[in-house]
């Protein structure tokens, strides 16, 4: 696996966790690290894990059966 391929499967671990702590509790993880939902670094951390999620799709469709990490 790519490293960038690790990257964007944190980045999109830590969005799930964040909404899901939305989702259950009503407490967004991210705005309480940063400073609220419209601050600066929030917005890039959001758009990093978008970016993320975007990437991971690519890794739907790919061919894993050349890799050796592959399981």
């Amino acid at each position: 696996m790519m490293v960038m391929d690790r990257i964007a499967l944190i980045l999109t671990i830590i969005g799930g966790l964040n909404w899901g702590s939305i989702g259950l509790f009503r407490f967004d993880i991210v705005a309480a690290i940063c400073g609220g939902q419209t601050a600066t670094v929030s917005r890039v951390i959001y758009t990093l894990v978008g970016l993320a999620a975007i990437w991971c799709i690519s890794l739907l469709f790919r061919d894993h059966r050349g890799d050796s990490d592959a399981a």
